[in-house]
């Protein structure tokens, strides 16, 4: 799992970045003062868990997290115990109280591990519907090939040609399953059924060169190595 940490204390920051590095299989891949240096990122790719301070200057982490995908699982972290209901009232994961303790910590983030391995062992589909022009068309996984984002729609590449859809990249990162699916550049989602071979930083599917951009390339190749 993905992880970002969003406070404006650096003292906490440095607590949450080691308790995060106790755990095997949970990468951290920022840390910010600001939240809207944040946002960036959040907007390029997808975060299972984000720690996000309540008290902040810029903006307080109860109305960060109103702005961001319902998507990313939040825990939130303060030091006042008043904002414990709001906190539930947005659907957080959980809520830690500071000074956090590492045990507390882990129970949190546990938390998010049992809720994404009951949502993997319900959706066992394999086939996703996609909107385009005026019907719901009906794509089996092992039918495509890949996706690539353009600037107001997206095209999915299948083995009997393409299909055009208004929906973004960010709602096919969520839907397609991450067994068989991964985003390996900001404009691409790929098979991992239909790689050929890979070479120089590029993956050839059916005679096509798709990049692996920079941002994606350490968890593409963890991705590979481990399967």
């Amino acid at each position: 799992m993905t992880c970002i940490i969003i406070d404006d204390e650096p003292l906490a920051i440095d607590l949450l970045e080691s308790y995060v590095s106790k755990i095997e299989n949970l990468e951290l891949i920022g840390s910010f003062v600001n939240p809207l240096d944040a946002l960036k990122l959040l907007r390029d790719r997808p975060v299972d868990i984000l720690f996000l301070d309540i008290q902040m200057p810029e903006i307080t982490g109860v109305d960060f997290k109103k702005i961001i995908s319902p998507e990313v699982k939040v825990i939130f972290t303060t030091a006042y115990s008043e904002y414990a209901l709001e906190s539930y009232d947005l659907n957080a994961v959980d809520y830690l109280l500071k000074p956090i303790t590492f045990q507390r910590f882990l129970q949190a983030v546990e938390k998010v591990q049992n809720k994404n391995s009951k949502t993997e062992t319900t959706k066992d589909e394999d086939y996703v519907f996609v909107k385009t022009e005026y019907r719901h068309q009906k794509l089996f996984f092992s039918d495509i090939l890949y996706l690539k984002g353009l600037s107001d729609y997206v095209a999915i590449q299948t083995k009997s040609g393409k299909v055009l859809t208004l929906q973004n990249m960010k709602e096919f990162e969520q839907d397609l399953p991450n067994n068989k699916f991964i985003r390996v550049h900001k404009s691409y989602i790929i098979n991992l059924e239909h790689i050929e071979f890979i070479e120089r930083n590029r993956i050839v599917m059916h005679g096509e060169y798709i990049p692996i951009g920079a941002t994606y390339k350490d968890a593409f190749w963890k991705k590979i190595n481990n399967k």
